[in-house]
């Protein structure tokens, strides 16, 4: 296995860990599927601590890192699976 592909698995793993954990410190709001067809428009996204805000911002930030480490890989193993694991 080659340093860029180790790398980026490794970068994947942490962030799959950090982002399950920060999905579950967001504060419920709501009924679920219901406030996603318009049923929890009540509750507007003002009354927001910073704290939420900045767990939001963390939250994607760690999703982007987590997409482009899930992309990185999959062009890793499409141009060099020689190299890969999976070969």
């Amino acid at each position: 296995m080659t340093w860029p592909i180790l790398t980026l698995s490794i970068v994947l793993i942490l962030t799959s860990i950090v982002l399950a954990l920060f999905i579950l410190l967001h504060k419920s709001r709501g009924g679920g599927m219901s406030d996603l067809f318009g049923g929890g428009m009540s509750t507007g996204m003002g009354g927001t601590s910073v704290a939420e805000r900045n767990l939001d911002r963390l939250t994607v930030i760690i999703g982007v890192i987590w997409v482009a480490s899930v992309i990185g890989l999959l062009v890793l193993y499409r141009f060099f699976g020689s190299f890969g694991a999976l070969s």
